[in-house]
């Protein structure tokens, strides 16, 4: 079994994998004024919620973009597993033939979803995470990573719309009963909701138009369930994708 971790802005997934799969999928909240050990904590609490304990942790594998917390989180594992960690990033093979200017600058979360893409779905391929930033990576025919988007996430956008309007109130993000909002609160829940359910499938026709053929679709991320069900375009939700990505690195790396 092993532990598998990422590390967004926002939030930190964890879950354990054993032969091939995914026994959960949680979220924490990422902290960089966290300690070693209240990482720690937080990791060991999780695991006993599932009833697993960390002696039966074979291996730990970290992709992270928050590089001030990587080394943080990456000592709490080694605190109750006692096990080595392996980062995904240079050094580490991931089988991904990326075609950008710099490849080195491409983040370990989007590797890791192209990865786990890539194997379980046919190319091309656009894929869709929704998180602190919304980031869309494109995948050709030949199962190359030829590039993407990068846009303000859905939070990031909501919140700051909040902090510089006067009048706009904090709101939560069920989704409102009709496009056409009619007071204050429905009017920015149909915006933030639709306007980016309208985004994905309009930056799904342009990609598709640029690539000449039609590509499988997925969304991935902490907001794409409250997102997908308002597009119009067909996609595929796949919230494990990460952790999915995260094994077949993990797997490739065995014997180094």
């Amino acid at each position: 079994m092993i532990l598998a971790i990422d590390i967004g802005n926002t939030n930190i997934v964890i879950g354990c994998i054993e032969n091939q799969k995914i026994l959960f999928v949680e979220r924490l909240s990422t902290n960089s004024t966290q300690t070693v050990l209240e990482y720690a904590i937080s990791f060991k609490n999780v695991l006993e919620l599932y009833q697993i304990s960390p002696d039966q942790i074979s291996g730990s594998i970290i992709s992270s973009v928050v590089p001030p917390v990587t080394n943080i989180v990456k000592d709490a594992v080694v605190k109750i597993t006692h096990q080595d960690v392996m980062i995904v990033g240079p050094g580490v093979k991931n089988g991904l033939n990326i075609l950008m200017d710099n490849p080195a600058q491409l983040g370990s979360d989007l590797v890791v979803n192209a990865v786990a893409a890539i194997a379980e779905y046919p190319a091309p391929l656009i894929i869709f995470d929704l998180g602190t930033a919304t980031t869309i990576s494109v995948i050709d025919k030949k199962k190359n990573y030829i590039g993407g988007m990068i846009m303000p996430g859905l939070r990031t956008s909501l919140d700051s719309l909040v902090s510089r309007t006067s009048q706009l109130p904090r709101i939560s993000l069920d989704p409102p009963k009709k496009v056409i909002g009619t007071n204050t609160i429905d009017c920015m829940k149909s915006g933030v909701l639709h306007g980016n359910a309208a985004c994905m499938d309009g930056m799904i026709e342009r990609i598709e138009l640029e690539l000449g053929e039609k590509a499988t679709v997925l969304a991935t991320g902490g907001l794409a369930k409250i997102v997908v069900p308002n597009c119009r375009k067909e996609i595929i939700l796949d919230d494990e994708l990460l952790l999915k990505g995260l094994w077949l690195i993990y797997k490739k790396n065995q014997g180094k």
